[in-house]
This record gives C-alpha cells, sequence and structure tokens, in this order.
C-alpha cells in the first residue's frame, strides 16, 4: 500500500495538473490577443518593406537603423533622424506636462471630493467621469471648438480686451497640451481621490494643532499619505498620452505630430511597415522605462518611509 506522504505527493501534483488545465483556455487567449500580435509586430520590424505597403520576406535590419539613423541619398552615410528625434522629443515632453498639469489640476479637485460630506462624493465624482461617456473624438472636436480663431478662448481675451486679434492656438504644441490635459484629466483625478479617502483627516487637524502651516500639512503629512494614487495617476496619464494618436491629429494638424500619428503614417502613406513595427516597439520600450522608473522610485519611497 501507498503511504501518506506518497498519497500527499500525488494528490498535490494532481492538484497542479488540474490547475494548468484550468488556466490553459485563459493562458491561450492572453497568447493570441497580446502575445500573437506583439510577436508579429517583432517579425515584421526585421524584414524588408514591400512595395504597396506590405513586407517582403527577407532579413533587415535597416527598419532599426531608421528610427533613430537616416541615410544619404548620394552617399549612403548615416547622420540622426532629425524629423524622428523631434518627434520622439515632442511626445516625451508633452506627455510628462501633461502628467504634471494634470497633477496640478487633479491634486486639490480629488482634495476636494475627499472633503466633502460622504453622500456627495458621488455627485463630484459623477460630474467628474461625464467626459468617459463621450467618445474621445467628439471631446477633441469640442477642444477645438475653443481653441479656434473665433473660439471661446480668443472670445475672452478679445472682450477683455487683452488682445485686439485672434491668437492662433490651433496647430501648436500649447493646443495638443490642452488637449491631452483635458482628455486625461479624470485619470489622475480618480486614483489621487481613491488614496484621499483613505486619509485620517485627524492626522491633518493635529498638525494644524502643532502648528504645523499649510505647506508643512502638505508637504510632511498629506502627499505622503497619497504617494500611491500620485504613482497610479501619473502612469494612467503618461502612458496613454505618450502614444496618443487622435488628439495630437485633430489639435496638432499635421505639423505636431507625435510618436502614434508618426506610426500610423508609415504603416499609412509611407507603406514602410518594418519602419512602423520597429517604432512601435520602440514606443513600447520606452513605456517600460518609464514604468520602472515609476516602480523603482516608489520602492524606494516605500523603503525610505517604512
Amino acid at each position: 500500500m501507498a503511504s501518506a506522504k506518497e498519497i500527499a505527493d500525488k494528490a498535490e501534483r494532481d492538484d497542479i495538473r488540474s490547475r494548468w488545465l484550468l488556466s490553459t483556455p485563459a493562458l491561450l487567449i492572453v497568447f493570441l490577443a497580446a502575445l500573437g500580435p506583439l510577436l508579429i509586430v517583432v517579425v515584421y520590424s526585421f524584414l524588408t518593406p514591400g512595395n504597396y505597403g506590405d513586407v517582403k520576406w527577407q532579413f533587415s535590419t535597416n527598419a532599426w537603423v531608421s528610427v533613430l539613423l537616416e541615410r544619404d541619398v548620394f552617399d549612403d552615410t548615416l547622420s540622426l533622424a532629425g524629423a524622428h528625434l523631434s518627434i520622439f522629443w515632442r511626445s516625451v515632453s508633452l506627455s510628462a506636462m501633461t502628467t504634471i498639469l494634470t497633477l496640478i489640476f487633479g491634486f486639490p479637485t480629488a482634495y476636494f471630493i475627499a472633503t466633502r460630506p460622504e453622500h456627495r462624493r458621488d455627485i463630484w465624482l459623477f460630474l467628474i467621469t461625464i467626459p468617459f461617456w463621450t467618445n474621445l473624438l467628439i471631446r477633441t472636436f469640442a477642444m477645438q471648438e475653443v481653441l479656434r480663431n473665433d473660439g471661446i478662448v480668443n472670445w475672452v481675451l478679445q472682450a477683455l480686451g487683452i488682445t485686439d486679434h485672434p491668437v492662433q492656438l490651433m496647430y501648436t504644441n500649447f493646443a495638443v497640451l490642452a488637449g491631452m490635459v483635458y482628455v486625461f484629466l479624470p485619470l489622475m483625478v480618480l486614483p489621487l481621490y481613491a488614496s484621499m479617502e483613505k486619509i485620517d483627516f485627524r492626522l491633518v487637524e493635529a498638525g494644524y494643532d502643532l502648528y504645523a502651516t499649510r505647506l508643512q500639512v502638505l508637504r510632511r503629512i498629506i502627499i505622503p499619505l497619497v504617494t500611491p494614487g500620485i504613482v497610479a495617476g501619473s502612469i494612467l496619464v503618461f502612458i496613454p498620452s505618450l502614444g496618443a494618436y487622435v488628439t495630437p491629429r485633430v489639435l496638432g494638424g499635421g505639423t505636431n505630430l507625435m510618436i502614434g500619428n508618426l506610426i500610423e503614417l508609415q504603416f499609412g502613406q509611407g507603406r514602410n511597415w518594418p519602419l512602423g513595427a520597429a517604432l512601435s516597439i520602440a514606443l513600447m520600450a520606452i513605456v517600460m522605462v518609464a514604468l520602472l522608473f515609476y516602480v523603482r522610485n516608489t520602492s524606494r519611497s516605500d523603503g525610505s518611509h517604512g
């Protein structure tokens, strides 16, 4: 007869086998829906562009070279691809500024909601989430109506006598930035509110009782307690804004492209699928670096607080 240990080992193996069998459908879906397309993009990035927008099954690293470098048409010398670097820098800088501005506007908004009576907070959260009910393209066109030459902003500036003629706001980096701040602001407010509603505000009152100023209470009590919300909100804003396509396309016109627009051009008018695939992987790499940066800083902060 089998010993108790052998019976236990067999039961454990059967349990592990059954878990793998039960998780197989989910693993297949993840592979087919996520890893499969990603693998195709990686393979395409090492192929040769076709004549009509497809690919030739010939190994080539030209797409990866073209991400940051460009080849002279006369002597084949390589130099930095100024256009690509400019677009990369614009994408990263506008995404970082969008994150900072949404934090500046979202922090007091979340604090205001968290300090309201509990039965009224749902109303304010409802107002914050209303924009999500509208399609992104419609919201972007609404922002266009605000920023155009005969829009609300220019009307107010001229009515106040600040300017005597319309200011060109559309098709500029400012327009793209304003549009992305408007679109992604709720993604910053909600994580901040989730962290702030857990704060024991008796700590804030204790800070005031100990003669701390408002700035000291904010810096030494509130911000350390809501750091997870700040990190989560920054990630939720920075990553989608880095790959934004609709907002730069509508508000930036054809002269203020971001990485997402550049990728679309390569798969469309450029007919260079390998370069578009390489740019997509490069965008993913930037996102991964940003995630690692946030995670590392969060870990250090948690360690220092601990």
